[in-house]
């Protein structure tokens, strides 16, 4: 099933755009993080090591990609669930990182991306709720 001809759902493209910039940053840190390339995140955080967290949100996300091209109606909770896994690493608290002035781009991108998918998942579930 997909997007076109649906009246009831908003085309997924917003949100796929927003998923692929976070997948795309959330592998860079991954990526730094083995390597040590510094700024790289910390190998943990509380209560998790970052790696494997890191891991799991990148599969999150890849199922949401996937699920929202597929117009299956529950990719945008998978979206929601991806955008809050990656406010962890980019969330308003980076503001006050130490490292901020570094990794800014990032965080800002990411913070874009995440309202991106929030803003769509609201419209997709009013879409949804008004045609039910």
């Amino acid at each position: 099933m997909s997007d076109i001809g649906d009246s009831a759902r908003p085309q997924s493209y917003p949100a796929t755009a927003a998923i692929v910039v976070l997948l795309t940053l959330t592998g860079v840190m991954l990526l730094a993080l083995f390597s040590r390339t510094v700024p790289h995140p910390p190998l943990e955080v509380p209560p998790f090591a970052l790696g494997p967290f890191l891991g799991a949100s990148l599969a999150i996300g890849a199922a949401a990609f996937h699920l929202l091209r597929q117009g299956v109606r529950y990719g945008s909770t998978l979206a929601v669930l991806f955008a809050l896994t990656a406010l962890v690493s980019f969330g308003p608290q980076k503001y006050f990182d130490p490292e901020f002035s570094r990794i800014w781009p990032a965080v800002i991108t990411a913070q874009i991306a995440v309202i991106a998918i929030f803003a769509w998942s609201i419209v997709a579930f009013r879409r949804g709720r008004a045609t039910s």
